[in-house]
């Protein structure tokens, strides 16, 4: 899972400049699932989201500060229950620390958090987050993780089966790596971004730009870093490529199924906006790729429908011959993984910020890199307010109660520049989006725990007999 990677800058996804052969390689000897979207557009949050099948309004984890508890399920603790053996390398975000013993065999993070933020901890201003080339391509955490999970391949002491998750950092900025790809792809190449500026957009827009210079940095500047960000994502594909290559020598590659996807995108200069925003809701944050291949899987698929991310949990569970538990959201992505087709009437749906009645949420004010960003959500919690978006194979509708809400029709807008919220040719579009959104939040807000407690009397505490079930993904589809 590389960290913070575009669907759009990948070569399978049609990019016709990056060069990302082993991630087109994989879309060849498997299915690439081409309209991928997160649950909420910041690691922690989406990341819990992925391994629960929950939306973040289920539990309330929509924040960096509140991640799985013991008492809640999660994709890893079912494959440990299952008898595999569970491997974390890299960044977790999504377990509590007290959650990690009982769903991880293993956890190792190259990567130290204090070295971490020592390396952004520098003002800039503009604060672009992009920096000089530095240090050499197997120097970094991510490498080791690499490293890490060639280790278990290569193990013969145990049979057990096994899961490998490598939560890896790159594409994340700050915008450097190594200057072999650094310097991979001139910025002259890059095509012309999404324009800052656009009206009725939400209010983080103009004051994140404003509070961290964004609005003095020229074209030309925002291209090389996009440039840059592209040499991070060739860096992870070639990290992929070594991945892959440990596969096949080990012979792991017949028996493994291999999954490549990422919890967010990245502005990387559209809008005249870097990293990301929690509130923020565009494709380029929330389209992710999603590449699985799996043994007796269907070679050079691509399905067209939308899915979620979460949807990875019941896969992973499938696959390994056991299933969840718990009331959950998420559709297993099996059938397509054998070329049969999505559901063409599927949603996907976004959740999004926080709102002044829940500090707890907000990161603290760190200075740096993170300077502009952090003290903004601190000092003008409005410009962070809570929203939910539905996304259809054509529109995208973002309410926001306490800002600006938007609407766009992704067929004649792929790059949603034009907001259409609240015009007169679109009211029945909105209206529709709205109810359907509004539907979701009634079938899926605030699921109850399968334990029942006791009431205090046998003939209150008997099981129930629901004579009739309707399943869940008939309530969704509305």
């Amino acid at each position: 899972m590389p960290d913070e990677l575009r669907a759009d800058a990948l070569g399978c996804y049609g990019n016709p400049l990056t060069k990302t052969p082993h991630f087109d390689q994989l879309s060849r000897q498997g299915t690439r699932f081409e309209n991928c979207h997160v649950q909420f557009p910041v690691c922690g949050a989406s990341r819990c989201s992925m391994v629960t099948g929950w939306p973040t309004s289920v539990r309330g984890h929509r924040s960096l500060y509140d991640f799985l508890k013991p008492e809640e399920p999660n994709l890893f603790r079912y494959l440990r229950e299952a008898g595999y053996d569970v491997f974390m390398f890299g960044k977790n975000d999504a377990l509590a620390p007290e959650t990690l013993a009982s769903s991880l065999t293993e956890w190792k993070n190259p990567r130290s958090p204090a070295a971490e933020f020592a390396t952004i901890d520098r003002p800039q201003y503009p604060t672009t987050m992009l920096l000089p080339p530095g240090g050499d391509r197997r120097g970094t955490a991510d490498y080791g993780a690499i490293q890490l999970a060639l280790g278990i391949l290569q193990r013969r002491e145990s049979e057990r089966p096994f899961c490998i998750v490598l939560s890896l950092f790159e594409p994340h900025p700050p915008y450097t790596i190594s200057a072999d790809f650094y310097n991979l792809y001139p910025p002259a190449d890059v095509p012309p971004l999404v324009p800052p500026g656009l009206p009725r957009r939400p209010r983080f827009h103009a004051a994140l730009r404003t509070l961290s210079g964004l609005d003095q940095v020229t074209e030309a500047q925002f291209r090389q870093l996009r440039a840059v960000y592209w040499g991070q994502v060739s860096y992870s594909d070639w990290l992929l490529g070594e991945l892959m290559e440990g596969l096949d020598r080990t012979g792991r590659s017949r028996d493994t199924a291999l999954f490549v996807c990422s919890d967010h995108g990245d502005y990387t200069g559209d809008y005249g906006l870097v990293e990301k925003w929690p509130s923020g809701m565009e494709d380029c944050l929330t389209h992710v790729p999603v590449i699985g291949r799996i043994p007796g899987g269907i070679a050079g698929h691509v399905s067209h429908e939308l899915i979620e991310l979460f949807d990875l949990m019941p896969t992973c569970l499938e696959l390994a011959g056991t299933s969840a538990t718990h009331t959950h959201f998420a559709r297993s992505l099996m059938p397509q993984l054998h070329a049969s087709s999505g559901d063409g009437q599927r949603a996907a749906f976004i959740e999004g910020g926080y709102n002044t009645y829940e500090p707890q949420a907000f990161e603290p004010i760190i200075e740096g890199l993170y300077g502009p960003k952090t003290r903004l959500q601190n000092e003008q919690p409005g410009t962070i307010t809570r929203c939910a978006g539905v996304r259809t194979t054509r529109y995208k509708l973002i309410a926001r109660p306490n800002d600006q809400s938007e609407l766009y029709d992704c067929h004649t807008d792929p790059q949603q520049k034009n907001n259409l919220f609240g015009d007169a040719g679109m009211r029945d579009v909105q209206s529709e989006l709205q109810v359907r959104l509004l539907n979701w939040y009634i079938d899926t807000s605030g699921i109850p725990p399968v334990q029942r407690d006791s009431r205090g009397a046998a003939v209150l505490d008997k099981p129930a007999q629901v004579r009739q079930t309707v399943p869940i993904e008939t309530l969704l589809d509305h």
